[in-house]
């Protein structure tokens, strides 16, 4: 019989070699991370997370992130042998065409993984989005007697993960937040992929989590599984203080390359692999060895997950009689579905010649979705007052005051961990890796909000919110060198272009207050798609829809606003957002100069490129070459619109500190350039003709 010491080894060196077999097999992958973290990843999910193999959505599991996703082989290991649905042929196909393990670990291709990560940095931030989004549930829903909303989120972080600044933003964040069901163990083994961290890593890592905030802790010998499980339980006894548990590994464990960059990101070898399984007592033959005994302890996890969850729906159901409203208003936020009238309040907007900025028409519409849309939630880098996006009345997410007594300007009435209003500071990619993490965690519709040049900076996010298709809203203002005085350097002029091409990504760039109604609605709407607002600074004519098409056509992604008058247009003006009422003053002077003209308002190429072609050739029909696309921002994209016999008056270079008006003078952003430029591509086609 063994004893438990010689249970714990045998299940270790399973994962062990379960991982290192799945690497050497597909000759790819990293086998170094799960011989030296094997320790610390067993004790959690054998001893601490609460977790369900059988239903891995259950809305009360502990949250558990592999930040170091280049270890993927070890987080499959562990999904095999506790029992969720991923086989052993599963495992056997790592790394190949069509297979349930991937080289880095996808959220919503394999079961049990909550979040697509290996750029590092981003798990971790992920993961205090994940006890960000546990807080705020807990404080919203939680009653006296009544704990639903329960459980920690941990990660495993490595020395890559925690270079990154993404890490450090979102560290720095969650150490003031105090979020204390946060722990991230390091897998702390001194090796990087090219060399050790003596090199380039030489800070003192736990008193600078110390000075985040944290509460750290030691450990020694990352093979010793009793001082693991201690170290884990004084991370859970600290409740007012996230933790991070630094445990010293050795990375390839037992293989001839420990300690060496080389065990790192390549197979071992024929030859390594059975040299290491002889240092550690582990048998050379057969391959993907899981023994009975080792196998048996580690299904455990089924049946009491199985407990777990039929004690937390016990909890559920007496809630659900206790507070019915609140468990239906639960129950929709876990569905993600939209509750009943949840946009009845939205504002229409009256026609007005000098009109809104987008920005501001954006703000009152979140103010009046949000009393009745709870899992809306999000907030700004620092620039709220500008991007128009906090949510009134909803307080802040923050400690209760009284943790906070040395606060100086900044008034803390109504912070607490149920305020629905997040400060990220100036933190973007923090932000965008942490609304990632509310995403992934269930109930919420996150935003986060900046200028859209910043966008640059939480573009990695962004695209991995895209990846896992994440219900994300980003809301990007100050859309284009119309910004002004404040110059190039906060006037964007790429940006557009390189969010629409991300795939899976929606971008919308409203022309007007009604345009942008529209676009939260398509935003909130949107499921399993990260969606982008693009909105002006500066105020934009509302248009009278009595004259013009009305703004539902948003939902096309383009539309026909106004036509020639005999339905037969000779030449098409399309733009988008602010430049919409440019070419609706344009093509007026050019009605009136007898040329059939028609403007297409087109805030967004993903949702008109969704639509049948038939539908599209009737905004934009084959038979009229004659196009001119009107847009602040670099053409590059937009000759799939306006053909070969088109036009494209963008900003091909970086912009100018002035004021606005005369910034969009010196760039041809006026109705006698917008005219000039389609008078002269009408010549053209005459002489084509």
């Amino acid at each position: 019989m063994t004893n438990a010491a010689q249970l714990d080894q045998l299940c270790i060196n399973t994962l062990r070699f379960l991982s290192v077999d799945m690497v050497q097999k597909a000759n790819s992958g990293h086998p170094g991370l799960p011989l030296g973290a094997a320790p610390l990843a067993y004790v959690l999910w054998t001893r601490w997370l609460k977790y369900n193999p059988r239903n891995p959505h259950w809305l009360n599991r502990d949250r558990f992130v592999l930040s170091a996703g280049h270890g993927s082989a070890l987080l499959y290991s562990l999904l095999h042998l506790t029992g969720y649905d991923l086989v052993l042929d599963d495992i056997k196909q790592f790394r190949q065409w069509g297979s349930k393990t991937p080289g880095h670990p996808e959220r919503g291709h394999t079961p049990g993984v909550e979040t697509t990560t290996g750029p590092l940095g981003q798990g971790f931030g992920n993961a205090v989005g994940m006890a960000i989004a546990e807080a705020q549930l807990a404080a919203r829903y939680n009653r006296p007697g009544h704990a639903l909303i329960d459980h920690d989120t941990f990660a495993i972080v490595s020395d890559g993960d925690l270079m990154e600044g993404v890490a450090s933003e979102a560290a720095s964040l969650a150490g003031h937040l105090k979020l204390g069901k946060l722990t991230c163990l390091y897998d702390d083994n001194c090796v990087t992929l090219s060399a050790g961290t003596d090199i380039t890593f030489s800070e003192n890592r736990a008193l600078r989590f110390e000075a985040y905030g944290w509460h750290t802790v030691s450990v020694a010998d990352g093979n010793d599984p009793a001082a693991i499980d201690a170290a884990l339980a004084a991370a859970r006894a600290e409740t007012a203080r996230p933790s991070l548990i630094l445990v010293r590994t050795h990375i390839g464990y037992g293989s001839p390359e420990q300690d060496s960059f080389k065990a790192h990101g390549s197979p071992l070898g024929v030859d390594d692999v059975r040299k290491t399984k002889q240092t550690l007592g582990w048998p050379t033959e057969p391959d993907f060895l899981i023994p009975d005994e080792a196998l048996a302890h580690f299904r455990e996890a089924v049946e009491r997950g199985a407990q777990d969850e039929a004690a937390w729906n016990e909890r559920m159901s007496a809630y659900a009689k206790a507070f019915p409203d609140m468990a239906e208003e639960l129950q929709y936020r876990l569905r993600d579905e939209l509750p009943p009238g949840w946009d009845a309040d939205i504002p229409v907007f009256q026609a007005n010649t000098k009109g809104l900025a987008t920005r501001d028409a954006s703000g009152k519409v979140m103010n009046a979705i949000a009393p009745k849309l709870p899992a809306l939630t999000g907030g700004s880098a620092d620039l709220d007052p500008s991007t128009k996006t906090a949510l009134k009345g909803m307080g802040d997410f923050n400690p209760p005051p009284e943790k906070n007594a040395d606060q100086q300007g900044s008034d803390s009435a109504g912070w607490s961990y149920a305020g629905r209003n997040l400060h990220f500071g100036v933190r973007e990619h923090a932000m965008a890796a942490i609304v990632n993490g509310l995403a992934a965690h269930g109930g919420f519709i996150p935003y986060g909000s900046t200028f859209l040049i910043f966008s640059d900076y939480m573009r990695p996010s962004i695209r991995l919110a895209a990846l896992m298709g994440l219900h994300v809203v980003h809301v990007f203002t100050h859309d284009s060198i119309a910004v002004g005085e404040d110059g190039p350097t906060h006037q964007p002029v790429e940006q557009l272009a390189s969010l629409r091409a991300i795939p899976n990504l929606i971008v919308i760039r409203p022309g007007d207050a009604n345009e942008t109604a529209v676009a939260w609605r398509v935003a909130l709407e949107t499921r399993e798609r990260p969606v982008m607002l693009v909105l002006s600074r500066q105020d934009l004519p509302t248009l009278d829809r009595s004259r013009y098409a009305a703004a539902d056509g948003l939902r096309r992604g383009a539309y026909v606003l106004s036509d020639a008058t005999n339905g037969k247009p000779e030449l098409i003006l399309l733009a988008s957002g602010s430049e919409v009422g440019l070419i609706v003053a344009a093509a007026e002077r050019l009605q009136q100069q007898g040329i059939a003209v028609r403007c297409v308002s087109m805030p967004s190429w993903e949702l008109f490129e969704a639509l049948p072609q038939a539908e599209r050739d009737a905004v934009l029909p084959p038979s009229v070459g004659a196009r001119l696309a009107v847009e602040l921002g670099v053409p590059q994209g937009w000759d799939r619109y306006v053909g070969t016999r088109g036009d494209m008056l963008g900003v091909e270079r970086f912009g100018a500190s002035a004021p606005a008006a005369v910034v969009l003078r010196e760039y041809g952003f006026t109705v006698d350039n917008v005219c000039a430029r389609a008078k002269a591509l009408l010549v053209l086609e005459q002489k084509q003709s």
